[in-house]
């Protein structure tokens, strides 16, 4: 069970900078008997409370006993990915072991476990219907498609192969109905893996790249270029000793395969890196021309986004009550993501609650709280207890910076 603040599914209430409160049920899967567990990002999205209910079996391990259920902490979430680690304090848990998903083929049996509309401990059969599917131009994740039943509830559940072993976390299905229809997508193991591991050990998720960028070939691709094959993934562009430079390759060149699988799509090619760690070589073939060549690239950090901020929030510690706002302090991470600050210190604004006063005072998603009435501001602790001590009336000048320039907010504490 999930209780907290998420945006309101309006048509403007992302634009408004707004969360609402919210109760949500998903399942989840143990992936460390420490009690490391992880789960879809959408099923924890702008929590405050959750609780996990950690099904029971007998010695032998083959009878279901009970639930317990555990409180338990949001570790990290990656958007980018969807999905989230969790971590309970429970002695004695057991984990599942993470299969290759590479190995995963069409016509694969597979369980689905989870809790549907809340019917906890739940499990459906199925096959693996497609095991690379994409799904979107804007989404680089090549998806686990499957005919198993997944419904709601069922969001972050096991994707298991006959040996129990972890090929995917399911997270959404195509219906019309609302219901399963035998279009369900997980995503695949590798991907949880490495954004597990990240997570756990790093507390933030950093992409991978090779500084390139490839497109299919068409027809006329092939005869203005003169290439030797009308089909297949060509290199357009490499980012200037980028990885793929250092690499050796060269604009031109036909991708035919990486880690020893072919590349027919830029998509595949991207899944490629998407499942890969920093620092992970990548084999990657390609043909020059009437030549073939083996080239090895080093995987390398993207830049971060700075449209994910939202990833580094926890509405449990990052609420100011009296103003209804979620504040983040300004540290290495978000001066990576906000270069161009004047200040690096102070509080960024990173969404307003339905509760307080933010509806009514100018303070929006993206500002920087540098001052309270003329004392600079720097921890999070400092300033929520500073609002915490005015008295109703008392006047309160925040000197915040937007959009690189430095003005104040002033109004009552009501």
């Amino acid at each position: 069970m999930v209780a907290g603040y998420t945006a309101p599914d309006t048509d403007d209430g992302p634009a408004s900078g707004q969360l609402a409160h919210t109760k949500s049920t998903g399942s989840g899967v143990i992936v460390d008997p420490a009690g490391f567990i992880m789960t879809n990002a959408h099923v924890v999205e702008g929590a405050v409370s959750v609780k996990a209910l950690v099904g029971r079996t007998d010695s032998a391990g083959t009878r279901f006993q009970a639930f317990r259920t555990f409180s338990a902490r949001v570790l990290g979430v990656d958007h980018d990915s969807d999905l989230a680690l969790l971590k309970i304090d429970a002695p004695g848990l057991q984990s599942l072991q993470f299969a290759e998903s590479d190995d995963v083929a069409q016509g694969d049996l597979v369980l689905a476990l989870g809790s549907p509309m809340n019917l906890r401990n739940s499990l459906a059969m199925g096959v693996v219907s497609s095991p690379a599917r994409a799904v979107s131009d804007d989404d680089p994740i090549l998806y686990l498609q499957t005919d198993a039943a997944i419904n709601q509830g069922d969001s972050g559940g096991a994707l298991v192969d006959i040996n129990g072993r972890l090929i995917g976390l399911s997270t959404f299905i195509v219906s019309k109905s609302g219901g399963s229809e035998g279009i369900g997508f997980a995503i695949p193991s590798d991907v949880v893996k490495n954004v597990y591991r990240q997570l756990r050990y790093e507390g933030i998720v950093r992409r991978g790249t090779l500084g390139i960028y490839v497109q299919n070939i068409t027809s006329s691709l092939a005869k203005g270029l003169d290439l030797p094959v009308d089909t297949g993934v060509v290199v357009a562009d490499l980012d200037e000793n980028g990885p793929a430079d250092l690499a050796g390759l060269k604009r031109r060149d036909i991708i035919l395969s990486a880690n020893g699988k072919p590349i027919e799509t830029p998509r595949q090619f991207a899944d490629a890196v998407v499942r890969r760690s920093i620092g992970v070589e990548v084999a990657i073939k390609v043909r020059r021309q009437n030549e073939v060549l083996s080239l090895t690239a080093k995987i390398a950090s993207q830049t971060p986004r700075a449209d994910r901020l939202e990833a580094l929030v926890s509405p449990a510690k990052n609420l100011v009550p009296r103003l209804g706002v979620f504040c983040l302090e300004i540290d290495d991470r978000i001066i990576r993501l906000m270069p161009d600050l004047r200040r690096h210190y102070g509080l960024l604004v990173a969404a307003r609650a339905p509760d307080g006063v933010a509806p009514f005072i100018d303070l929006r998603p993206g500002d920087v709280i540098h001052q309270v009435n003329n004392a600079p501001i720097a921890l999070f602790d400092v300033f929520r207890a500073k609002i915490a001590g005015f008295s109703p009336g008392d006047p309160v000048a925040l000197q915040i910076e937007r959009n690189g320039r430095l003005q104040y907010v002033s109004f009552e504490i009501e």
